[in-house]
C-alpha cells in the first residue's frame, strides 16, 4: 500500500510538471494543490488550457482522451482526479 501511495505522489508530480511545461505556468509543479479544482478559482485554467494538458497527457501516457467523453468533467476537475485516471488507464 504505502509502495502505490508513493508511486501515486511521483505519478502526481510528474503530471503536475507537464501541465506546468505545457501550459507555460507561473507557478511550480510542487505548488498545485492536488485537491483545488483545475479550472476558475483553482489554478485557472480554461477550455484551451485543459486541451493542452489533454494533448501532453495522452502523449506522455498513451492514453486515448476525447474531448466529447462525459467524464472529462470529472478527470480534469483537480490534479488528484487527473492523476488518478492517468494511473488507472495509462498504457504499460
Amino acid at each position: 500500500m504505502t509502495i502505490m501511495i508513493e508511486n501515486n505522489k511521483a505519478l502526481q508530480l510528474e503530471v503536475a510538471e507537464l501541465m506546468v511545461q505545457a501550459l507555460n505556468l507561473d507557478t511550480s509543479a510542487n505548488e498545485i494543490d492536488p485537491d483545488a479544482p483545475l479550472y476558475g478559482d483553482g489554478l485557472g485554467l480554461d477550455s484551451i488550457d485543459i486541451l493542452e494538458v489533454a494533448l501532453v497527457i495522452s502523449k506522455r501516457y498513451g492514453l486515448q482522451l476525447k474531448a466529447d467523453s462525459e467524464n472529462n468533467h470529472e478527470i480534469f476537475s483537480s490534479l488528484h482526479n487527473l492523476t488518478s485516471y492517468v494511473a488507472a488507464n495509462k498504457a504499460s
